[in-house]
């Protein structure tokens, strides 16, 4: 009786200096493809559902009609125009929210006293929904873009804040203490301590805010706006035209993947030492 001595195909034995065989496991295709084929799969039922029924336009386009939209978008330039205004907007109100929670949580975390004073405060002001408050920041500031980008600020800003505080407070008290009996100042043990350990939790907040700032970008020109991707997406409703209105959602949906990958890519290279396991399955 023969016996089959193959190694399986997933494992490759490959010699090491010390004549040890290490196995070696196939690549594994990404994440990202099986969910690009499982969307376009999707797409093609929508494309057959729609021509199979016979489905209005008026009420669900088929993607291809979709697609026609945004390259006439594109053509004619509207899509292009209204999407730098939105994107101006989402990054100046991200910039602003970023800024002001990462100063807030370094001074809620220093100093007692302005965490029992502001802190609060900042509590207080979150439990006033944002869509309620859109209206009055028309009327304060205009239709301009002032009151667009305080609204994304303020829709950004809580959950990078709550990130960060937990952030700057996850060093570990022990090292702190050791630190400082070594005669660091507050300043290096936030430098070499805090900060450090802050920074995972920081990027995990920027990945929702920054998608939170997209929306909060197009609620507020759904509230008055003159210009942006929520005001074209009001116009093409009011002239039923809903392949344009699929269109600009496309757009928004891309421009949110766009940003957050940015913000996801930038983790990677400031916070390397939180690779997990499953980061680099794909190297083994």
């Amino acid at each position: 009786m023969s016996i089959n001595t193959e190694r399986p195909a997933e494992a490759l034995a490959v010699p090491t200096s010390s004549g040890t065989p290490v196995r070696r496991r196939r690549r594994r295709p990404p994440e990202i493809t099986y969910s690009v084929l499982v969307f376009i799969g999707l797409l093609v039922v929508w494309q057959v559902v729609v021509k199979l029924f016979d489905v209005s336009n008026i009420l669900v386009p088929a993607p291809t009609a979709v697609l026609e939209s945004l390259v006439d978008g594109f053509q004619d330039g509207s899509l292009v125009t209204q999407s730098v205004v939105t994107l101006k907007e989402i990054l100046i109100g991200f910039g602003i929210a970023v800024g002001s929670a990462l100063i807030s949580a370094v001074l809620i975390t220093q100093f007692r006293a302005v965490e029992r004073v502001l802190f609060p405060l900042l509590i207080l002001t979150q439990t006033i929904p944002k869509v309620a408050m859109a209206p009055l920041l028309i009327v304060w500031f205009g239709i301009g873009i002032s009151s667009k980008v305080l609204t994304v600020a303020l829709i950004a800003f809580f959950p990078l804040l709550i990130n960060a505080i937990l952030g700057f407070r996850s060093a570990a008290y022990e090292q702190v203490e050791m630190l400082r009996s070594f005669g660091a100042s507050r300043m290096q043990v936030m430098r070499h301590l805090q900060i450090p350990s802050a920074l995972p939790h920081i990027f995990a907040g920027l990945e929702v805010a920054v998608i939170l700032s997209v929306t909060g970008a197009v609620v507020a020109e759904f509230v008055g706006s003159s210009e942006g991707l929520g005001y074209l997406i009001q116009a093409s409703n009011f002239t039923l035209d809903v392949a344009r209105t699929f269109a600009v959602i496309v757009v928004l949906s891309a421009i949110g993947i766009a940003l957050h990958a940015v913000v996801v890519q930038l983790g990677k290279w400031l916070v390397f030492w939180t690779a997990t396991p499953t980061d680099t399955a794909g190297e083994i």
